[in-house]
């Protein structure tokens, strides 16, 4: 049976994100979530397209790739596929090969956080593994408590807000308003929301999107930030226990964010909000 790449046309997007929703299980390894295809919606449906890779296998999807800058795929596969050798092989030809159109020729990275045949094919290639990340995981069995911060869901009347806090979080972004709208307009935005946190003086000081992969299953935070003139004073846990209870509330099973190790206070802060920690993965990357 022959496994096939493609690059999706915008017709073929809401058969992806349902994919990925579908193989997103609890207590699967972490992988690429719809929300991540849902944050890259604020470049439109067009350029998202054309950023996504598929694999099929007679007409079924069994892998999705989001070609995130020009050195990084993130992939996730069917669950059932971890071991399948024949999908592994072709899908590490497909990355590997810069007339794939996925990766171009030298330095480059896959994120894959997948035991497998993929992973290992790629390492006796010459792969290496990369940068530690920790993925954390909120438990939504049980309620979640209120975090002390007021938090309002985001709407056309407190776009600017959102972003003034997205800018300032995150030194040279270009997330804008009208990326906030585009977005928002994308089919997976229908299974999330934006939560703006305001301090006792009504200051919008910190600010995350949620993203459910539909009841049952672990929902992800994507991104998550506080304004640099506020921090060191708890909004990251707090805006972190609202992101749970959002995810709670719209039938998730757990909260799930992936944390790079060498950001300590990262890992600290979802810690002190209730995501426990789980075994170090590793990127993949290619030496130019």
């Amino acid at each position: 049976m022959t496994v096939l790449l493609s690059t999706p046309g915008v017709g073929d997007l809401d058969e992806v994100v349902r994919a990925l929703a579908e193989w997103r299980r609890e207590g699967a390894p972490m992988q690429l979530h719809p929300g991540d295809v849902g944050y890259y919606w604020q470049f439109g449906p067009e350029r998202t397209a054309a950023a996504l890779r598929t694999w099929r296998r007679e007409g079924r999807l069994v892998g999705v790739g989001l070609i995130d800058g020009p050195e990084l795929v993130r992939l996730a596969i069917l669950p059932e596929a971890h071991d399948d050798e024949e999908l592994a092989l072709q899908m590490v030809d497909d990355v590997t090969r810069p007339d794939r159109g996925v990766l171009s020729a030298g330095k480059a990275h896959v994120e894959a956080l997948w035991q497998g045949r993929f992973r290992e094919v790629l390492q006796e290639g010459g792969w290496e593994p990369d940068d530690p990340w920790i993925p954390m995981i909120r438990d939504l069995s049980e309620p979640v408590s209120d975090g002390g911060l007021r938090i309002e869901v985001v709407g056309s009347e407190l776009v600017d807000d959102r972003v003034t806090v997205h800018r300032s979080a995150f030194e040279g972004s270009k997330f804008d308003a009208r990326r906030w709208h585009a977005m928002a307009a994308g089919t997976p935005y229908a299974d999330a929301r934006c939560l703006l946190g305001f301090n006792d003086r009504g200051d919008a000081v910190a600010a995350t999107t949620v993203w459910s992969a539909g009841p049952g299953r672990p929902g992800l935070l994507e991104p998550l930030g506080v304004h640099r003139d506020h921090r060191g004073r708890g909004y990251g846990k707090a805006i972190a226990v609202a992101a749970a209870a959002a995810l709670r509330d719209m039938g998730a099973s757990s909260a799930t964010v992936c944390a790079e190790a060498s950001n300590t206070a990262a890992v600290t802060t979802y810690r002190s909000a209730g995501y426990q920690p789980r075994p170090a993965v590793r990127d993949l990357r290619r030496v130019g």
